[in-house]
């Protein structure tokens, strides 16, 4: 009989996500075991429980999925299922969590394709703000960004102090040279413009982060990308299908353009989809974060 494959979905919060069964199910997996409530110490045994279960035949269409809303316990439970890998038991591990490697990957990705159509510019060419940066894909985008060598600072709407904390946090983690600040007013989101190339908006859903007036004071941006969907977006001007379309409001900056979030949307959709199809038909296991997914989505833009 033929072994059905399998997706062990390990999730620290109380529910999985509906997005994430979704998206496993529809890249080809037969059986999907959600798990919640998992805790960095239960992974080894969760995983062990995992791969010796089966043959090595069933071990290649066995996977773990880790998701949750916290990138940094995400990164650990999917380092802490290697040592508990066994040869030739090793199955392939994606983590995921609240979808945010996964769309900071495809932001960041769309983005460096507008500012390289439109500008002849790489990403460490330029000064790039990540507000909403201390969220799940705020951090994930600054991380991508700051590898990639821009200039990156983490933008929160309330406290400098918890910006710099995620920036020397995340530093640390990654080798990146992330920095934290402030912009609870119109006046302080302009002052931080004035020297950027590159806007990421990551904030909470249909909140008007930056609106016209901030953006006609910025002098040298190049490209904005926002991931807010629901209505108001993010950044005033841009519409949620645009890729690289003119940023009518940045009206002193030469040529800036925008990404919508249904445009950095389809590239998250397809990355997820790819990647989770990767896991299933690779002759030998894989472990997916960030990083992995960011060289994907480079591939799809």
């Amino acid at each position: 009989m033929a072994k059905r494959s399998i997706l062990h979905m390990f999730d620290p919060m109380p529910n999985n996500s509906p997005f994430d069964i979704n998206m496993a199910l529809d890249a080809g997996f037969d059986v999907l075991m959600p798990y919640s409530n998992v805790k960095l110490e239960n992974i080894q045994n969760l995983t062990q429980d995992a791969i010796f279960s089966r043959s090595p035949s069933g071990i290649k269409k066995t996977g773990i999925f880790i998701g949750g809303r916290d990138i940094g316990l995400a990164i650990d439970m999917l380092q802490a299922t290697k040592p508990a890998m066994v040869p030739p038991f090793e199955i392939s591990v994606f983590a995921d969590p609240s979808g945010a490697y996964t769309t900071a990957a495809a932001l960041v990705a769309c983005v460096e394709k507008a500012l390289q159509q439109t500008h002849g510019k790489e990403l460490k060419d330029c000064k790039a703000l990540v507000f909403g940066g201390t969220g799940p894909v705020g951090i994930a985008t600054g991380i991508i960004a700051s590898l990639q060598g821009a200039e990156t600072v983490l933008v929160d709407h309330l406290s400098v102090d918890t910006a710099n904390d995620a920036a020397k946090q995340y530093n640390r983690r990654f080798n990146a040279k992330m920095t934290g600040a402030v912009a609870r007013t119109d006046a302080e989101k302009a002052e931080l413009l004035g020297d950027a190339d590159i806007v990421f908006c990551t904030a909470k859903a249909g909140i008007r982060v930056l609106n016209a007036a901030v953006l006609a004071g910025a002098k040298q941006l190049k490209v904005a990308g926002d991931v807010n969907a629901v209505p108001p977006p993010g950044i005033e001007g841009i519409g949620s299908n645009d890729m690289a379309v003119p940023l009518i409001h940045a009206t002193q900056s030469a040529n800036a353009v925008g990404v919508g979030a249904l445009a950095v949307g389809n590239v998250k959709y397809q990355l997820q989809h790819e990647l989770l199809k990767f896991m299933l038909e690779s002759e030998k296991p894989v472990f997916i974060d960030f990083r992995e997914a960011f060289t994907k989505a480079r591939g799809l833009v």
